[in-house]
């Protein structure tokens, strides 16, 4: 009998998807996948060629949505480069360690090494080159109770 492999084809269930605006798009999701881990999906790009909007999945689920900072007329998204913060979550605290070391190796401004909290997560948190506030830890948020 042989092996199938299966390809998933369709979009991913409803999930919180953060969203940034940056003033270099492309270097900032170019530093995203080099330094954190994250996969690029998709780069919308307009007529000049900046990209309008973009997604990149984290591999432990979920994703980023960004586009480049720019002049418009159209006011339902406005969020300077620079303001974001984010918590992701790591595979384990290993996964941490080696998303801090690939990411200051990368440039990334330290703001606390590794360590470890009274709650059982092991974090670290950093800046990107614009500013953004990055925190990856192993906390994967309290349990819920079961919807239903």
């Amino acid at each position: 009998m042989s092996e199938t492999t299966m390809i998933e084809t369709t979009t991913p269930p409803a999930q919180v998807w953060p969203t940034l605006r940056a003033r270099d798009a492309r270097a900032l999701i170019d530093f995203y996948v080099s330094a954190f881990g994250f996969t690029e999906t998709v780069a919308h790009t307009d007529d000049a060629g900046t990209i309008v909007h973009a997604e990149l999945a984290w591999p432990v689920g979920g994703g980023l949505m960004m586009g480049q900072e720019r002049e418009t007329t159209e006011k339902r998204w406005h969020l300077p480069s620079g303001t974001f913060g984010a918590y992701v979550v790591t595979r384990d605290a290993a996964h941490t360690d080696e998303i801090f070391a690939r990411a200051v190796a990368a440039g990334a401004t330290v703001v606390a090494e590794p360590y470890d909290t009274d709650y059982g997560s092991h974090d670290c948190t950093l800046l990107d080159p614009e500013g953004n506030h990055w925190q990856f830890g192993t906390y994967p948020g309290s349990p819920r109770a079961a919807v239903g």
